[in-house]
């Protein structure tokens, strides 16, 4: 199984941007799909989960302003970011849990938010 995130970029204070992260491979079941992220300097921090029943979770740093879905016949998580900050400027990462909760994480995109 390999995931493939992109979607990434430059953007403006208050801008969007959205992600897309799709995994290919012998998928037999999807349990969690997640977006993490990764500041210069900081630790990985969980910032939105949606999972197999379709519920989901934010970081309270998100909530109001990022929104994860996700299309299983694609085997594809979103993250549509609205009213970007800078403090939002990261590496974001997907993670899947897949075919009995085994992990798998994508390469990463890069989330500029500059002026």
């Amino acid at each position: 199984v390999q995931l493939q995130a992109s979607g990434g970029g430059l953007v403006q204070p208050g801008g969007s941007l959205r992600l897309s992260c799709a995994a290919s491979g012998n998928i037999f079941s999807i349990n969690r799909m997640d977006w993490y992220r990764q500041a210069p300097g900081k630790q990985r921090e969980l910032v939105a989960t949606i999972i197999g029943g379709g519920g989901t979770n934010y970081a309270d740093s998100v909530k109001g302003r990022f929104t994860i879905s996700r299309d299983n016949a694609k085997n594809s998580v979103y993250l549509q970011m609205n009213s970007l900050k800078p403090e939002d400027t990261a590496i974001y990462y997907c993670n899947m849990l897949l075919n009995s909760w085994v992990s798998y994480w994508g390469q990463g995109t890069q989330v500029t938010v500059s002026s």
